[in-house]
């Protein structure tokens, strides 16, 4: 505790803690969270590819969606306390290695069931970079650089979300073995991924408060607020990307009459590469404007979605892929910018968990609805149902942030 008070006090006169690690391990210490999520979107152009050689419905399609989401939630239940209890490294080692073992199970993948489990290894292994690797992120940062940590760690995350699916679209299109091919190249990833965590130059750590090591996540007395508002935003932001994501495959064969993996994962490509973009240009602005524009940014993607597959246009699905990402990333950013700035170290993890833990929960089973929905009744009734009850929740979110302008304030 003694190196941490000396750490916190040996500020230079411009405000820069002077024994803090170089500025560039800031970036280096996002690079395990962007490799962690190049393996969570990496499938995303294969599902066609599986659905034929395998032979399952948009339903079943969702449920693989869905069984990620539920490994997802289950490691945040446990990784952000632990994380805040044992330390960043020590949760993040095993994550990684339980990524790398979901390469192997999707590279030789045949059945149903082996996706579903290397789906759930991954969304094991992203429970832990979104509550432990964005924490590191900004212990590494220290407290006089928590905004930059939470700008970085968040592009962090959708930068790879969109890497993941454009770098599987190309190589199984244009190599042999395209599974193979793809989680060869995600594993050297994570490999880097695992020797950057090895070596990173973390802060002593800061003990956490005392409980159980599964809970529910939760931020402590007084930042309730924050992350009720994070949530608001954020969680209809990152629905209307995973439907995308689990459906947009789909969408665009049924109106392109054909599939293209090289074109699937360039749409999911460009609605990150958003979502990365719009976190650079919106940095400056005030926490409350950046969840306003969020919520905005999502009720017109989904107004965008159900257009296109109401009126078969293709220019309309790419604008509303575009306009989720956007939803998605200035939901997330304006969101860990709450809680860095007003949640102690001890407790970022796990309030990083609950965060995500609201986001996803919605992710998780709204898509999964609408799936199923899309066999019953069709894909387009199916999208504008889900459409309908997404854009009431963004706009009940934007509400909330407008009519509660003393939550944004952080201390």
């Amino acid at each position: 505790m003694a190196q941490v008070i000396e750490r916190t006090a040996a500020l230079n006169s411009k405000g820069v803690d002077v024994g803090a690690p170089p500025r560039r391990w800031i970036w280096l210490a996002a690079w395990p969270v962007t490799a962690v999520f190049v393996l969570s979107n990496a499938a995303t152009p294969l599902y066609a590819l599986w659905q034929h050689d395998i032979g399952f419905g948009k339903g079943t399609l969702t449920v693989v969606f869905a069984c990620y989401i539920a490994g997802l939630i289950g490691s945040l239940l446990v990784c952000g306390v632990l994380s805040d209890r044992i330390g960043r490294r020590r949760v993040l080692v095993p994550a990684i290695l339980l990524a790398l073992l979901a390469c192997g199970i999707f590279a030789t993948a045949a059945s149903v069931p082996a996706l579903l489990a290397a789906r759930l290894l991954t969304g094991i292994a992203v429970g832990a970079a979104v509550s432990a690797g964005m924490a590191a992120v900004a212990d590494v940062a220290g407290a006089e650089r928590r905004r930059l940590a939470a700008l970085l760690a968040s592009c962090a995350m959708v930068l790879g979300a969109g890497t993941g699916p454009l770098l599987a679209g190309v190589l199984s299109q244009e190599l042999p073995g395209p599974t193979s091919a793809v989680f060869g190249v995600v594993a050297v990833l994570l490999l880097v991924a695992l020797a950057v965590v090895w070596r990173m130059p973390l802060p002593p750590r800061v003990a956490s408060a005392a409980g159980p090591l599964l809970r529910v996540p939760r931020v402590p007395r007084g930042n309730g607020r924050q992350l009720a508002l994070g949530i608001a935003v954020f969680a209809p932001g990152i629905t209307a990307t995973s439907f995308v994501l689990s459906l947009g495959p789909s969408l665009l064969t049924a109106l392109l009459g054909g599939g293209s993996r090289i074109l699937a994962g360039v749409v999911a490509f460009a609605m990150f590469l958003t979502a990365t973009a719009v976190q650079f240009a919106v940095q400056r602005l005030s926490r409350r404007a950046i969840l306003l524009a969020g919520a905005v940014s999502t009720v017109l993607a989904v107004a965008a979605l159900v257009g296109a597959v109401r009126g078969h246009a293709v220019a309309l699905l790419v604008a509303a892929a575009l306009l989720a990402g956007a939803g998605q990333g200035l939901g997330q950013l304006g969101g860990l910018s709450l809680l860095n700035a007003s949640v102690p170290a001890g407790s970022l993890a796990e309030a990083n968990a609950a965060l995500n833990v609201g986001g996803y929960l919605l992710a998780g089973t709204l898509p999964v609805a609408a799936g199923f929905l899309s066999d019953a009744i069709g894909l387009t009734g199916g999208a504008t149902v889900f459409g309908a009850a997404l854009a009431l929740l963004a706009t009940l979110g934007g509400v909330l942030v407008a009519v509660k302008r003393d939550w944004a304030r952080a201390s």
